[in-house]
């Protein structure tokens, strides 16, 4: 079978969950414009920095993953072959070429998106979103651990998963992130929402930004770092799209399954006023 090009555009956040497997994922366009999931992926730390980039098109020999419903999740045939890079799209011309991949459907209503969602002829469970105002980002804190029963769960069937590139070594877990960030914003039809935004390179932002600071305040002024750059860089500056995203037990449990799992910023003034941010 051909091999499968795909334009990388999210990289999630790792997180705990029964299905830790689906976590660990990455999620682009196909030469088509249809936007597809790939999971499980080799996790190590290593392999998700620096073999993944974004905007990088890869090629992968991919098959569905007939262990989930949603129709956009591909798994790799082999898990220990990697992705072949076969170019990159850059931002010249304000993104241009990324766009002309990615905005080819463009979701601005919610009800159409949750609609689409839990109806078993879509099933939808990636989108391109665009938000009519961004009202605020909001930071809450959470557990600073991860479940301890969950990790048990995760060390026990370790040696048997394929998703790890060395059962054999000690089990290690990225760290968990001891905050929430999330937009609020609301659509077309003037209806809010707020949805975190679970991306890798949130997370990349604040523990790079932790590490610069020091003294008791040092995780305040990572958050502002934070806000600085998704707050007043990206919803103030840039054309701002949301790719959304579901993980397959919140799809099937939930009325709202969606999270944001990564941005699309072309490096342009917004078309529409973002609105007042606070």
């Amino acid at each position: 079978m051909p091999l499968t090009k795909v334009l990388i555009t999210v990289k999630s956040y790792p997180t705990l969950s029964s299905h830790y497997d689906e976590q660990v994922s990455i999620a682009g366009f196909r030469e088509d414009g249809v936007f597809i999931r790939i999971y499980p992926i080799p996790f190590s730390k290593k392999t998700y920095e620096e073999q993944y980039q974004l905007y990088d098109w890869v090629e992968l020999d991919l098959e569905r993953n007939t262990r989930d419903f949603r129709l956009e999740s591909f798994k790799p045939v082999s898990l220990e072959e990697t992705a072949k890079k076969k170019g990159h799209l850059g931002t010249e011309d304000h993104w241009s070429a990324r766009k002309a991949i990615v905005l080819k459907n463009i979701y601005r209503h919610l009800d159409t998106l949750f609609m689409e969602a839990k109806h078993e002829a879509f099933y939808t469970s990636l989108a391109v979103f665009k938000p009519a105002r961004i009202l605020g980002f909001v930071v809450e804190e959470t557990e600073r651990e991860w479940n301890s029963d969950q990790l048990k769960k995760l060390q026990a069937g370790k040696a048997n998963s394929l998703i790890f590139e060395h059962p054999e070594e000690p089990f290690e877990v990225i760290q968990k992130l001891p905050y929430r960030f999330s937009f609020r914003f609301t659509d077309n039809k003037n209806e809010e929402i707020t949805l975190p935004v679970e991306d890798w390179a949130l997370a990349s932002l604040y523990w790079k930004s932790l590490k610069r600071f020091n003294g008791p305040d040092r995780e305040q002024k990572a958050i502002n770092e934070v806000r600085k750059k998704y707050l007043q860089e990206y919803a103030r500056n840039t054309d701002l799209y949301f790719f959304l995203g579901t993980t397959q037990h919140v799809h099937a449990a939930a009325k709202q399954p969606f999270t944001i799992v990564g941005l699309f910023q072309p490096t342009e003034p917004p078309a529409v006023i973002q609105g007042s941010l606070f």
